[in-house]
């Protein structure tokens, strides 16, 4: 055993009842434009140089009404921006996780996302996101007891088309 390590007695449950409770709520509710000009200098960071991105021409050519956001994208077009003071000591700002918390498991780690993508977001979309708590699990691993937190969010436009659908989780360690 580590000196880091904390020891939990197994009767104690690392899930706190209030956080438990919150399945099935919404726990963020996002609104934003997706803007080409934006979608753009994110794609050229990223390396990404599909033209569907960048040519209204070529997109046409290949059944789109115009040039179309990268589908990955999404979700960067509607999160805010927290100061780097107001993180949490995770790196995170919480707010899109319904700022659940652990007090048995402090230290926290992606636990991985799949995105089903629908249809495309066009320059001048309003996208909205909506997350909600999907399922809070305790487990057992090779290295002791976790928590495993899934997100289920819905990305829909301003017809209420169904442009994504995400499936995220954190796993939480003592």
């Amino acid at each position: 055993m580590t000196e880091n390590m904390i020891l939990i007695p197994d009767s104690e449950s690392l899930v706190p009842d209030e956080v438990a409770a919150r399945i099935g709520d919404v726990v963020s509710e996002v609104t934003g434009a997706v803007v080409a000009r934006d979608w753009q200098r994110w794609a050229v960071s990223v390396g990404e140089t599909n033209l569907l991105y960048f040519d209204g021409g070529y997109a046409r050519a290949h059944g789109y009404r115009d040039i179309v956001c990268p589908p990955l994208y999404l979700q960067y077009a509607i999160l805010g921006v927290t100061p780097i003071s107001e993180l949490r000591v995770d790196g995170s700002s919480g707010a899109a996780s319904g700022n659940l918390v652990f007090p048995l498991c402090p230290k926290r780690m992606a636990g991985g996302e799949n995105t089903t993508f629908f249809g495309p977001g066009y320059d001048g979309d309003v996208v909205t996101s909506v997350r909600v708590v999907d399922s809070v699990e305790e487990k057992r691993g090779r290295s002791g007891r976790f928590v495993l937190v899934t997100w289920k969010t819905i990305y829909t436009n301003q017809n209420d088309e169904v442009l994504a659908e995400a499936t995220t989780s954190m796993i939480a360690r003592p």
